[in-house]
């Protein structure tokens, strides 16, 4: 593979931004197509607090490491750069790329021109202002119960009830153990229909904040409210608010959803030209194994783009054929 050094002057059929299954399944697609390809990892995987990935065929239990690992070695057969870096900036292109090229502004000052780039930087989890919650991340402060759920089964655990959708956390949580607590914030409304529901799957519903996360002998032992109250469990769901990178999500013409995130057609085009998405970057709640499928579509579309751009340039340096005039065969 090239150097990073070496990319400072080469201009990429595709630069992609965020080295997860996103971006490396990208990546997969168009250097088997023979593209040209740079990567660009910051290094900050969203599930990399976890200990492991499930139900992505084939590798299910693997460490969120030890995928993107298997992924890289991948690589290493097609013509694709795997460049270690913060990208700050998606611009318009400069010399190397041609018209309506882009160019990607890293933070060491590096500067990668492409034909198209790829926004699969993913986003950033901010976890609830609960003391213990950094520390528990990941390990028994869940988001998703199908990522986690089977592991914790059958074991005390609670929601945290920060938002209208936490009443349908609760219910989902309820088919992986009989003993659920939603903890229900003050600000949070509990409709009655949602609330015989709950009764009725065994969740019991308590009123009151989350202040810490208790934590014994290495293990999670009980959700501490801030009135003094506890409730015990083994782990604890809650539903975290999230961020894309502003400098990204805010390039020119790109367009934003209500969550904040960067809004693409069915392919993974944005509003910018020449600008793509997927993964988190477009919608929080992709799974693994989802956000690999629409990285193979998106590549699969941007690979027909650069086509047509071929095609285009090589019909304008053709020679002139007179209709009806065979072209000349080159033996």
């Amino acid at each position: 593979m090239t150097s990073a050094s070496d990319a400072d002057s080469t201009c990429y059929d595709a630069v992609i931004i965020g080295g997860g299954i996103a971006g490396l399944t990208a990546a997969t697609v168009l250097g088997r197509a023979r593209r040209r390809v740079a990567v660009i990892d910051a290094g900050h995987p969203r599930n990399a607090p976890a200990g492991h990935v499930h139900g992505f065929p084939s590798r299910d239990g693997v460490t969120p490491a030890e995928l993107l690992r298997l992924c890289r070695q991948d690589l290493e057969q097609y013509d694709v750069d795997l460049l270690s870096g913060q990208a700050t900036h998606v611009g318009e292109g400069g010399p190397e790329s041609g018209d309506g090229g882009r160019s990607v502004v890293l933070a060491d000052g590096r500067v990668l021109q492409g034909r198209q780039v790829v926004i699969a930087a993913g986003l950033r989890d901010v976890l609830p202002d609960v003391a213990g919650a950094a520390e528990c991340w990941g390990k028994s402060l869940l988001q998703c119960p199908y990522c986690h759920g089977w592991e914790i089964a059958g074991q005390p655990l609670a929601v945290l009830g920060t938002a209208e959708s936490s009443a349908q956390h609760a219910l989902l949580v309820s088919t992986f153990s009989s003993d659920v607590t939603l903890i229900l914030e003050d600000k949070v409304e509990l409709p009655a229909e949602e609330a015989r529901s709950l009764a009725a799957m065994g969740v019991a519903v308590v009123p009151g904040t989350a202040a810490e996360l208790r934590v014994t002998d290495g293990e999670l032992s009980a959700v501490v409210l801030s009135d003094g109250r506890s409730v015990p469990c083994r782990a604890v769901f809650c539903e975290p608010e999230a961020t894309v990178d502003p400098a990204l999500a805010g390039t020119p013409g790109c367009r934003l959803t209500a969550d904040g995130c960067i809004e693409t057609d069915a392919e993974g085009r944005t509003g910018a030209d020449r600008v793509w998405a997927v993964g988190n970057v477009t919608d929080p709640s992709s799974q693994v194994v989802a956000a690999a499928g629409d990285a193979y579509r998106l590549a699969v579309s941007l690979n027909a783009a650069l086509l047509e751009e071929d095609i285009a340039a090589a019909l304008s340096s053709a020679p002139t054929v007179s209709a009806g005039e065979p072209a000349a065969a080159t033996l």
